[in-house]
């Protein structure tokens, strides 16, 4: 098997290396890990971490609970700063929406939660003084 010229590499990169490059994932390990997983696919397709990608190319990658789909506009095999690994995607405007409205409806459930209003320890001694004045 012959080396990439240089010219190979600028035009593709494997996907773990994007993804821990760009700053989506602290390790490599990690990021192969994921892509393994699932949560990471390619133009809505799994795949493996050794697989290709091309500026152009569609991600949609899961972190805890959000879900982000970004275009890749830049390829880079160095771990970079943080400000010019942003530099290296966009997430369309269909993917930030979604996420506020999920981050707005996970806050509105939290908000919700019964559990939230049961009483605490000191609140429950509380009612019970509160019940027994009575008798």
């Amino acid at each position: 098997m012959s080396k990439p010229s240089p010219k190979e590499i600028a035009s593709a990169i494997r996907l773990d290396k994007w993804l821990w490059a760009a700053r989506f994932y602290k390790t490599r390990a990690l990021a192969q890990e994921m892509i393994s997983g699932g949560k990471v696919q390619v133009n809505g397709q799994r795949c493996k971490p050794g697989r290709k990608i091309e500026v152009g190319a569609t991600l949609t990658l899961w972190q805890g609970n959000d879900e982000k789909e970004l275009v890749i506009v830049g390829l880079s095999e160095k771990r970079l700063s943080a400000p010019l690994a942003q530099a290296l995607y966009e997430e369309t405007e269909a993917s930030i929406t979604r996420r506020t409205e999920r981050a707005e409806q996970r806050r509105l459930m939290a908000d919700a939660d019964p559990r939230a209003s049961r009483p605490d320890k000191k609140q429950r001694r509380a009612l019970l003084r509160f019940k027994n004045q009575d008798e």
